[in-house]
């Protein structure tokens, strides 16, 4: 059941990707996503030449599952945010990178390059930013503002739109029932550059550690993050304890909680 239910994600999110693709250009905005593993799009050739239900499922980010919400009668939702009729979700996002090492690899380049005016690009660092013990990602607190505000700039220079996320929640640390905030400074400082900026903020630590909350320890331990039995899915056939990358289940949540941050940015947006 559970290969089938990926089976039909990838599907669908094939198909979508077609017909945007099909779409008269001019009719097409792009939701380009830069970040982390947490984010990441692990179906779509992410590694080349391996077959990600073999080697990868059930890990979804949630950029992953992100362009289902922005069928046609979705868009109606955030009309100020996307004038056009159809959106192409571009998923740049990839494991293991702090806001240094998105640009210094030239992915950001690759995103700027290619941006055009009425854009959307949704930024959502900090996890490996603030990894003080892998010195190759980590990135102190100002430094990952800098970085912060040259995304932002220049994504304004090409007439597209930047939305800053918070980092999205890790599973810990729990204490009475309640899902605590683990990013401390890293969650802080988007804020901060959003209000320096004047740059739409979706607080999704914020939205992510109260939605989980609700739904409970237990629950989103075994159904939403990458806690997995032994024998069960091909890719880790003894199981698996990861609290901070998704489940399927998890990934598409989130990205609801994105979308519905969306939603909210839109009513007050002047073009």
């Amino acid at each position: 059941m559970k290969s089938k239910l990926a089976i039909s994600i990838v599907c669908v999110s094939v198909s979508l990707m077609i017909m945007a693709f099909t779409t008269k250009k001019s009719n097409i905005t792009t939701v380009y996503l830069i970040g982390d593993s947490t984010m990441a799009d692990y179906a779509n050739n992410y590694e080349p030449g391996k077959d990600y239900m073999k080697t990868r499922y059930p890990v979804t980010g949630w950029g992953q599952v992100f362009q289902q919400f922005f069928a046609k009668d979705s868009l109606k939702q955030i009309k100020n945010l996307i004038k056009t009729d159809s959106v192409f979700v571009d998923d740049r996002a990839r494991g293991g990178r702090s806001t240094r090492t998105f640009f210094q690899e030239g992915r950001w380049r690759s995103v700027y390059e290619n941006l055009k005016k009425g854009d959307v690009v949704i930024m959502q660092f900090g996890h490996n930013d603030g990894a003080v013990d892998k010195t190759e990602r980590y990135v102190d607190v100002e430094g990952y503002k800098e970085f912060l505000r040259l995304f932002v700039s220049q994504a304004r220079e090409k007439g597209a739109y930047p939305i800053i996320l918070t980092p999205v929640a890790r599973n810990f640390p729990w204490k009475d029932n309640v899902l605590n905030n683990v990013h401390g400074e890293y969650d802080k400082a988007p804020k901060d550059v959003a209000t320096e900026m004047k740059v739409s903020l979706i607080d999704l630590n914020k939205a992510s550690r109260e939605f989980f909350t609700q739904k409970g320890q237990p629950y989103v331990t075994e159904n939403y993050f990458m806690n997995l039995p032994a024998g069960v899915y091909e890719a880790y056939p003894e199981g698996q304890k990861d609290n901070t990358h998704f489940q399927t289940k998890g990934g598409v949540e989130v990205a609801r909680l994105v979308f519905q941050g969306m939603k909210e940015l839109n009513s007050n947006f002047k073009k």
